[in-house]
């Protein structure tokens, strides 16, 4: 059913049957650390390249979700997915290595919401029993291709961000127990004319917060609705930005109940400047952190609003300014 024009509500709330969470080493010694499914102790993961590392981080997560939940691989009827590494070819290694039906998705850091809001319109709608949908990314890869590789040794500014290694799904039902998922709002490109790619978080804040107030406004609930409402990879910069900006447009949220993955991944002690970013950020924090306290019982209602930054290495070099996007979904309990 649509809201307004960018929201969907899902009458038949497809649930979250069960998730996967890989992570890296560095990931390991973040205050997340039991929330994984599983900790690589080595970045290469035993391949031979970054980007086959990544492959792996996801084809591990998937076949955890799988196993922690009541279906079999052969039942999946589509593997939703994305990361940002050139056309998305460690998500595209990965689903032939599943072999489950494949769609490839890519919204950078947004990802990990657009591939669970288009899972639950097509369960919702009827176009699917099982779907599969998560995010990855690796920090040695992202650096390779974004920035500069990490054996260059280059200073970032305080405002840069990072990557971070692992994996993130879930499997989706239409029916079932657990948590479910109840709308979803498709966000606008936004563009405030930002160039400089070690400020993403400040480059997507306005995104963050136009995705924010649409979703308030067409689904007719105001802020005290959530629990918690959490961005995906604003940081420090970002998330401070955009609570200024919700504030300015009379959103009052509570400063316990907007929280960001980005500044939630990694412990104080962890020199990653303003906070995390990477497709695979807010995938793990929603489905390996806050979705876990979901069930445990701390709250009943959650939005994730995953952001990302749409530029590409070309993009930079040729000074255009860098174009943001936020996608929000709505998890509930029962």
């Amino acid at each position: 059913m649509l809201l307004g024009k960018q929201t969907w509500e899902f009458k038949n709330r497809p649930v979250i049957l069960a998730t996967g969470i890989t992570g890296g080493p560095f990931e390991a010694d973040g205050p997340l650390r039991s929330d994984f499914d599983h900790l690589f102790d080595d970045g290469w993961l035993e391949e031979k390249s970054f980007e086959k590392a990544q492959q792996r981080l996801m084809e591990e997560a998937v076949k955890i979700a799988l196993k922690k939940s009541p279906i079999e691989k052969e039942q999946v009827n589509f593997f939703i997915s994305g990361d940002l590494i050139n056309q998305i070819t460690p998500t595209t290694f990965s689903a032939k290595a599943l072999a489950m039906p494949y769609l490839g998705l890519f919204s950078a850091c947004a990802t990990s919401t657009e591939g669970l809001a288009l899972s639950a319109a097509l369960l919702d709608g009827g176009f699917a029993d099982f779907i599969v949908s998560g995010s990855s990314s690796h920090h040695a890869a992202a650096e390779k291709q974004f920035r500069y590789p990490n054996d260059y040794g280059s200073q970032k500014p305080p405002t840069a961000q990072w990557t971070v290694t692992g994996a993130g799904c879930a499997v989706l039902s239409k029916q079932g127990n657990g948590p479910t998922v109840t709308s979803a709002t498709i966000g606008k490109v936004v563009d405030m004319g930002i160039t400089d790619p070690f400020n993403m978080g400040g480059a997507m804040a306005p995104a963050a917060v136009e995705t924010i107030q649409t979703h308030l406004k067409e689904r007719n609930v105001d802020e005290t609705y959530y629990d918690l409402i959490i961005t995906g990879d604003l940081g420090k910069i970002g998330r401070n930005t955009s609570f200024d900006l919700l504030k300015q447009q009379g959103i009052q949220l509570e400063d316990k109940q907007y929280v960001d993955c980005g500044m939630t991944i990694y412990g104080p002690d962890q020199p990653v400047q303003a906070g995390a970013s990477g497709t695979a950020c807010s995938a793990i924090v929603m489905y390996g952190h806050f979705l876990k306290r979901m069930m445990q019982g701390e709250f009943k209602r959650m939005l994730l609003v995953a952001t990302g930054s749409l530029h590409s290495p070309l993009s930079v070099q040729q000074k255009d300014s860098i174009p943001a996007i936020a996608h929000a979904v709505s998890i509930e309990m029962e």
